[in-house]
């Protein structure tokens, strides 16, 4: 079983793109592009924390998977 970021399909539904959910958290657009394309194969937290907080999610679950 692997983690997924579903991080592409949640900015999908939400009508955002990368770019402006790097300018929103202050993260770096590569940083925002790895996690979305799940190049990486460890999950920093931190950004994670970012992220989901620039997203107003509160629930993992909408922001993490795991696929077969």
């Amino acid at each position: 079983m692997i983690l997924k970021v579903r991080l592409t399909e949640v900015l999908k539904e939400r009508g955002m793109t990368q770019k402006k959910l790097a300018e929103d958290s202050g993260l770096k657009e590569s940083v925002i592009s790895e996690m979305a394309s799940n190049k990486r194969n460890s999950i920093n937290r931190y950004n994670i924390g970012i992220v989901a907080k620039t997203l107003g999610i509160s629930d993992a679950s909408e922001l993490l998977c795991f696929e077969e």
